[in-house]
């Protein structure tokens, strides 16, 4: 395993006073409408507005005194750039970020206002990855990935350690994915803690590469996807980051857009909170129906970096 508990932990204590300890939400309405009683752990008020943060500083706090002084680069759509950016602030170092064209403006306006400097790639013609690894090499920069990276597998996972502290034992823990690492990160930890309880990653409709790759016991590369839940957009899952899921992860379960719309409008009529699309990706599959639910159900709600226009405009539809 490319990650273990221990690792976790670690990141856990090196987080401590950098990362907020994000509430867990309950809701007699959401239990009434699921029959289950869920509890949501908030990422959405997370530093940067998603669970990145823990991740990317992780990894960037393990780096060298050399290395932090050249400078840190990524690419990401906008969750994990806006974390690396804030990770190289607090760390006294510099970061260069790749993101896509098309990228939420607010999410790069925030990326930028973090100190970071931004290049631009068009997702669906270039490879993020090799641009990623090609810029970081020409001015001799640390490439910290978005999420297949055993450093920021293990920060993700510490959302999760959280949760189950808060709650206790569940019988389910369901996590958006998008490359992989936050459920990767759960998994590690929620098995560890309690291993009976089921893991259960939730993708956009448009973008099944995880569900396909985990039924074919092979990463599966599909069309970059089109979907609104932007932060979900990928077309492979990452290295270490599968196998993890493959050994960990029990099922693999879709929504579709509009489905994500709905959550998102419920998150905020019923529970008072702003999720983003791929932040509400989770709560979606329960509220459509998509999973059996056991009695007790832990959802991480990913992140809240939506601006007021694209939320108003997706909710009001």
């Amino acid at each position: 395993m490319p990650v273990t508990f221990d690792d976790v932990r670690d990141a856990a204590a090196r987080l401590e006073g950098v990362a907020h300890r994000t509430p867990v939400l309950t809701s007699r309405t959401l239990n009434a409408r699921v029959s289950a009683q869920v509890f949501v752990k908030c990422e959405n008020f997370q530093r940067v507005g998603a669970f990145k943060i823990r991740g990317a500083y992780n990894a960037a706090a393990r780096l060298s005194r050399e290395q932090l002084a050249r400078g840190i680069a990524a690419y990401s759509s906008g969750n994990h750039a806006q974390a690396t950016a804030l990770a190289a602030r607090e760390l006294g170092t510099s970061a260069v970020i790749l993101m896509p064209e098309d990228a939420p403006r607010s999410k790069r306006e925030a990326t930028a206002g973090y100190g970071a400097e931004i290049v631009t790639y068009d997702r669906y013609t270039q490879d993020r990855t090799a641009l990623g690894e090609a810029l970081a090499g020409e001015r001799g920069l640390a490439l910290i990935p978005p999420y297949d990276h055993p450093h920021v597998i293990a920060g993700q996972g510490t959302a999760a350690l959280e949760l189950l502290e808060e709650t206790g034992p569940l019988d389910a823990l369901v996590v958006p994915v998008g490359g992989g690492g936050l459920i990767a990160g759960s998994a590690v930890t929620a098995k560890a803690l309690h291993p009976g309880v089921r893991v259960i990653g939730v993708e956009p409709e448009a973008g099944d590469d995880t569900k396909r790759s985990l039924e074919s016991g092979a990463r599966v590369t599909v069309p970059v996807p089109r979907t609104i839940a932007d932060g979900q957009a990928l077309p492979t899952p990452g290295e270490l980051t599968f196998a993890v899921n493959r050994r960990l992860v029990d099922a693999i379960t879709l929504v579709s857009d509009a489905e994500i719309v709905d959550a998102m409008r419920f998150a905020f009529e019923r529970l008072k909170i702003v999720l983003e699309p791929s932040g509400a990706a989770s709560l979606a599959a329960l509220l459509a129906g998509r999973l059996e639910l056991p009695p007790r159900v832990g959802v991480i709600a990913s992140g809240g970096n939506i601006d007021t226009g694209r939320f108003t405009r997706l909710v009001s539809g």
